[in-house]
């Protein structure tokens, strides 16, 4: 049996996991209408590709990739297009983002679909095509997946890790995915080591899914990938922490699993990566967990878009709702939402499951936030300089390391909301970052605008003095010479003086032609007074 190791810390919260895998995936019906984000990845979103009032098919794209991170989204169903605008989506900030709005048709068409033979194809075309089909992270990261497997010649990729632990209570989307699409997921697996020339394949499930186990165990007879039940242990699906157990290898601050020489990838992105390839099928649609306080707690493959409402109402009605697991999800204020590739689960929350928190206390510094970090951080540290706004800092203190895993703020006496704090840190470190970067340019641009200036100012001087120059040894060499003036210049000055002897001339003559003017009478009184007698 494969050695397994340990990551510092972890904590063990109620699972929660029976409430909602004893029954099999359902679909959900066909909504009426779906409202597609075009950020649904890490990255620059996706650029539209359909104007409103355009028909579309199922699987068509109507996001392209605009940029190296990025991915395409596609149409959930057929329909037609009635609004390219902002609309409210799950994210904790609450802000609205541009989505594609789709009235479906009911016909559910699908666009002409065609597989890619990947064992004869070029392997950038394989990633080219999962870029297109919109191929990215299920596990919650949403990184677009043709980018984690495209290492480059330079990195040798010796281990490749599937991710299929859900160590986060309350969701089973995976575990469901793996007991019943296990060959399935395989076949992408296949893909995926294909494209990565890995030496070995280790797939890590928590050892509280014995069904997914058997399954996968199964599914892999004749394979050299290895399927590794690992202790149940949260954060222990993160993917730092699940490296570390299986492999031994710890990756350094700052850096990621590749500089190690290992790629971690989720079991529902390689179940994705076969449709993709094997089916021509773009990700349309996910598995999600409807658990928490409704009357038949299941997991629902449902199409991307489709409303958070439409998809509880399956299961049951509720006041308040959570997407994601309770340890890493956020509050959902808005059930008008849609569903992203990013949501795996939405818990319908109750006072009962649920109970409000305390109000936060001081700090006691106790140190058991430290003792459960599986990032073996200080967060009583990181606490102090994110309220103090010592960013600096934060920064120092590895404060980007941190996976907000929630451990520290589930074991803190004092209630203190540690990865809210943590959060905030980020967000305004990152400002800072975007605003020098912009000063820098701003600078470096000015600064480039000042020499060129000052470059243009030398370069006129320059030709100036050179004119000059020019002009004083044409005159001096004049002179030499012997003559005193330029001909040129001689001539001009003659046919100047010409012009203006002949005006003069001109002006005279017009004088003498003129009549003598009549005598005034004091000049005719004058006359005669002075006549002789």
């Amino acid at each position: 049996m494969r050695t397994l190791h340990k990551f510092h810390g972890g904590v063990h919260p109620p699972q929660h996991k029976a409430e909602s895998n004893g029954l099999p995936i359902a679909p959900a019906p066909l909504p009426k209408r779906v409202i597609v984000p075009l950020r649904q990845h890490i990255g620059a979103p996706a650029k539209a590709q359909v104007k409103v009032g355009d028909h579309v098919l199922k699987g068509q794209m109507i996001g392209a990739a605009d940029g190296y991170i990025s991915a395409a989204v596609h149409a959930p169903t057929s329909g037609t297009v009635s609004a390219i605008d902002l609309h409210a989506v799950p994210h904790p900030s609450g802000l609205p983002d541009l989505c594609i709005t789709i009235e479906a048709d009911g016909e559910d068409r699908w666009i002409e679909r065609q597989r890619i033979d990947y064992k004869t194809a070029v392997p950038d075309a394989v990633r080219h095509a999962l870029r297109d089909a919109g191929i990215v992270g299920l596990g919650g990261a949403v990184f677009p997946s043709y980018v984690k497997l495209n290492p480059g010649q330079q990195a040798k990729i010796k281990t490749l890790v599937l991710n299929g632990a859900e160590c986060e209570p309350w969701i089973t989307s995976d575990d469901m995915l793996m007991r019943e699409r296990a060959a399935e997921i395989v076949e992408g697996i296949r893909i995926m080591a294909h494209l990565m020339q890995p030496d070995e394949v280790l797939i890590g499930i928590e050892d509280n899914k014995p069904e997914a186990i058997t399954a996968m165990q199964s599914a892999c007879q004749g394979t050299s990938f290895e399927v590794v039940a690992v202790p149940t242990l949260y954060p222990g699906g993160g993917e730092k922490q699940l490296i570390q157990v299986l492999t031994g290898k710890e990756v350094p601050s700052g850096q990621r699993p590749i500089n190690i020489g290992v790629i971690c990838s989720n079991t529902a992105t390689a179940y994705t990566v076969h449709r993709a390839i094997n089916h021509g099928e773009p990700v349309i649609s996910r598995v999600v967990t409807v658990t928490g306080n409704v009357q038949k707690p299941q997991n629902f493959e449902a199409l991307i878009g489709t409303p958070i409402s439409e998809i509880v109402r399956q299961a049951g009605d509720t006041s308040h709702y959570i997407m994601g697991g309770p340890m890493m999800g956020f509050d959902l204020t808005n059930l008008n939402v849609p569903l992203t590739k990013a949501i795996n689960c939405v818990i319908a929350a109750s006072p009962a499951l649920f109970p409000p928190k305390p109000a936060a206390m001081p700090c006691i510094r106790c140190g058991q936030c430290a003792q459960v970090c599986p990032c073996n951080l200080q967060p009583q540290e990181l606490y102090w300089f994110s309220q103090s706004r010592n960013f600096d800092k934060a920064r120092a203190y590895n404060l980007f390391d941190c996976i907000e895993c929630g451990c520290c703020s589930y074991v803190c006496p004092s209630h203190i909301p540690l990865v809210s704090f943590y959060r905030f840190a980020k967000s305004e470190i990152v400002m800072q970052d975007r605003e020098k970067i912009a000063a820098d340019q701003a600078k470096e641009r000015f600064e480039f605008k000042k020499q060129r200036e000052e470059r243009e100012k030398q370069e006129k001087a320059a030709r100036m003095a050179e004119k000059a120059a020019a002009a004083t040894a044409a005159k001096a060499a004049a002179a030499a010479s012997g003559e005193m003036e330029d001909p040129e210049a001689a001539a001009k000055k003659a046919a100047i003086q010409a012009a203006v002897e002949r005006a003069k001339a001109k002006k005279a003559e017009a004088a003498a032609l003129s009549p003598s003017p009549h005598p005034s009478p004091v000049e005719g009184e004058g006359a005669k007074n002075t006549e002789p007698t």
